[in-house]
Parts: C-alpha cells; structure tokens; sequence
C-alpha cells in the first residue's frame, strides 16, 4: 500500500523536493542568525552571513518554483 495514495507520483516527488528545500532554507537562516549574533550590532556582518541569506533565498525560489509547476 502507497504511502500517499490520493496523490500522484509527480506531485508527490514535488512536495517532496520542496519541502526539503524549503528545510534546506531554513537551516541557512539560522545559520545566517547564528553567526550575525556573534558580532557586534555595530560591526559589520562576515561576508558568510549574506552568503548563507543568498542560498536561503535561491532555495525558497527554486521551492516556489516547485510549487508553481504542481
């Protein structure tokens, strides 16, 4: 017995994906967050920080874009 039997192949394996990039995106975030709060509010951010945001932001448009094709 299927485990998601009212839904098709496709879209399963859709939601799938994009639930992982959507995980994928968070644990960016909070990677972004944890390494912002070790600096100073008045220092500026390592260049890591806005790297990690960047793929946050790649992988929430590459998760909408699964979506869309659903």
């Amino acid at each position: 017995m299927a485990m998601f039997e009212t839904d098709s192949t496709g879209n399963v394996i859709a939601t799938a994906v994009r639930r992982e990039l959507l995980r994928l995106a968070r644990l960016e975030e909070e990677r972004a967050a944890t390494e912002a709060a070790t600096v100073p509010y008045w220092a500026p951010h390592p260049s890591s920080v806005q790297g990690h945001r960047a793929a946050a932001l790649v992988l929430r448009t590459e998760a909408d874009h699964f979506l869309a094709a659903s």
